[in-house]
């Protein structure tokens, strides 16, 4: 988007059509392909939901090597209440936990996904302890047994009303973009064309014995737009 933005700067300040054009039609493609994904996400939502587990299944397994995942899947499971993708057993994905993997961790799940503790008390990084090997009713006051992609999909259905305007923040300054820009392609083109006309008449005078001649100028006259006139 930097590069968008900068050739959209560049393009207003030299008035290059051809800048302006290259900015108004990224920004449309940009803005149709955020329309079509958010239409096919809502389409195919059990799709998406499947692709999503899969790749939160991925990023599970290379959790402890991927520091920025790593930050992220605590924050939504500290968030949201959740463990895991699609379910707390996710995390036998993980070589560090699971169940045949030497160490401390294995069978567990990370502390994250532990119940909340009381103010003040010190989190223990092993409450996940040994808990995939159990059924989810003997976990239900240890961890959290509901995976993250239900329970984001669950927070964005009670919250829709500011879905909406977070959307509708992010897509209407886009869509404003596209108008204004198409606007201003258009208004420097009339200027351009308005003064290739005033060019082709304008009479080139040559003085010659009392009589004054004159010749057209040519096309390449349109070229010097910001030139003042001589008289």
């Amino acid at each position: 988007m930097f590069i968008v933005s900068f050739i959209g700067v560049l393009a207003s300040l030299r008035d290059n059509l051809t800048l302006l054009k290259v900015f108004l039609y990224t920004l449309t493609v940009c803005l149709i392909l955020e329309l079509l994904g958010g239409i096919m996400a809502l389409f195919f939502r059990h799709q998406t939901v499947d692709l999503l587990n899969k790749n939160i299944r991925k990023g599970i397994v290379n959790y402890y090597d991927d520091l920025d995942f790593k930050n992220i899947m605590d924050f939504v499971q500290r968030k949201f209440k959740c463990c895991g993708g699609q379910e707390y057993k996710d995390w036998e994905v993980n070589m560090y936990h699971n169940c045949t993997a030497p160490g401390p961790l294995a069978c567990g799940v990370p502390y994250t996904c532990c119940l909340e503790n009381k103010p003040n008390e010190v989190a223990n990084t092993l409450c996940g302890y040994k808990v995939l090997d159990k059924e989810r009713l003997a976990l239900q006051n240890v961890i959290y047994i509901r995976g993250c992609t239900d329970a984001v999909f669950i927070w964005f259905m009670d919250n829709y009303k500011i879905m909406s305007g977070l959307l509708l923040g992010i897509l209407f300054p886009q869509f404003f973009g596209v108008i204004i820009s198409w606007l201003y392609i258009t208004r420097v083109e009339d200027a351009i064309a308005e003064y290739g006309h005033y060019q082709d008449g304008l009479l080139d005078t040559v003085d010659s014995g009392g009589f004054r001649a004159t010749k057209k100028q040519g096309r390449m006259a349109k070229c010097f737009i910001c030139m003042p006139e001589i008289d």
